[in-house]
């Protein structure tokens, strides 16, 4: 199944907070839920959740990235 790595921003609280829940197991179910989104806007049907991969290291401009299973056959 093709992945489609989603990049949202955010600010560097949020982005530390979302790496700490993920490094004990956890989810940040907002920026899974906007990544879900994302997937949707481009055109996809996500075939699962989306899977936190980490963050970008920008200086003024963090990004979360998240990978998401999409089905091949839904391009809008």
């Amino acid at each position: 199944m093709p992945v489609l790595r989603v990049h949202l921003d955010s600010d560097r609280s949020t982005a530390r907070r979302v790496l700490q829940l993920h490094q004990e197991g956890k989810i940040h179910h907002e920026s899974r839920e906007a990544a879900r989104e994302q997937v949707w806007r481009r055109g996809h049907t996500p075939a699962g959740d989306p899977t936190f991969v980490g963050i970008t290291n920008g200086r003024r401009h963090v990004q979360l990235l998240y990978d998401v299973e999409v089905y091949s056959d839904t391009v809008l």
